[in-house]
């Protein structure tokens, strides 16, 4: 996919998705142990790395803007440095443990204490980066980070709180995504697939690590992500699909890492427009949340 941007968002250790799996398998995702049982079988079935493509400008003329943006994709195979721990906050007094690019690639994959500015920003407080948006230096406050950055201006998001093995957030609506092999923790805000309630030109897509819970995650489609198009990570896809097994499409390519599927309410009859597809159940029957009943995606009943 080549919203990718770099070699960092490749993921050289990237996980096939099972293509004897479609719809309603047990997945593993984010912390070794986990699993999920909604929807498709995902691109992704080992921990997610979240990688932001270069900065891309879009506009015309002086009406121009730069997005810092973010990906998120299959494992890299980790090889960061990592000198604190963000579950703990380890770092001395005064600063706060970061993801952060420190390869060039563009891609959180390290760690490091970074200062905790004067005037430190709280969750949902405009923030600004020093540098790009993988700087790891920013004006949240610790325990949080600058994110959704655009022109070198973001808002401040939480950290997920816990532990790997036991991952949580503090704000309520929101729920614990863990990508870039642990690197990345963050607590974002619940959506409706069907509604696609995100604000601006976010997505609301699965995360991986909660069956129950679609997250609102930064727009990585670039110029591609209509429906069949192959996508590599879980954000690479247009609003309304997810990045899913290709064998749950004919028009999809079974080479590929993996497809945009749209999703699909289970009570509209005909909204599917590919060959012999119809609109599947996401969740096993009884096991949907309240709300979440007739959230479906289009692909070939097995």
């Amino acid at each position: 996919m080549s919203a990718c941007g770099d070699d960092g968002g490749k993921a050289t250790g990237a996980t096939s998705p099972n293509p004897n799996t479609t719809n309603n398998d047990t997945t593993s995702s984010g912390t070794e142990g986990d699993t999920s049982t909604g929807g498709p079988d995902q691109t992704t079935s080992t921990t997610l790395t979240t990688a932001p493509p270069e900065p891309t400008t879009t506009g015309t003329g002086g009406d121009s803007t730069t997005t810092d943006g973010s990906f998120i994709t299959p494992p890299d195979g980790g090889g960061g440095t990592k000198e604190c721990d963000q579950w703990t906050q380890d770092c001395p007094e005064g600063q706060k443990c970061m993801p952060y690019s420190g390869d060039g690639d563009n891609a959180w994959e390290s760690l490091k204490c970074t200062p905790v500015m004067e005037n430190a920003g709280q969750v949902g407080d405009p923030c600004t980066v020093e540098g790009s948006g993988v700087s790891g230096i920013d004006n949240c406050d610790e325990g949080n980070m600058c994110w959704d950055v655009v022109d070198g201006v973001g808002v401040c998001v939480a950290l997920c709180i816990g532990s790997p093995d036991a991952p949580d957030c503090a704000a309520p609506m929101t729920s614990c995504l863990i990508s870039n092999d642990g690197v990345l923790t963050l607590c974002l805000p619940f959506c409706d697939p069907l509604l696609q309630d995100c604000p601006g030109d976010d997505l609301c897509i699965p995360n991986p690590q909660n069956p129950d819970a679609f997250l609102c995650v930064l727009d990585a489609s670039g110029e591609e992500g209509q429906e069949y198009d192959a996508c590599e990570y879980i954000n690479a896809c247009d609003k309304g699909f997810t990045c899913a097994n290709p064998e749950v499409a004919l028009e999809c390519d079974t080479m590929a890492i993996g497809c945009c599927i749209a999703f699909c309410d289970v009570t509209e009859a005909g909204i599917c427009t590919g060959q012999n597809a119809e609109c599947l159940a996401w969740y096993e029957e009884g096991q949907a949340p309240p709300g979440f009943e007739n959230v479906g995606f289009c692909g070939i009943p097995q």
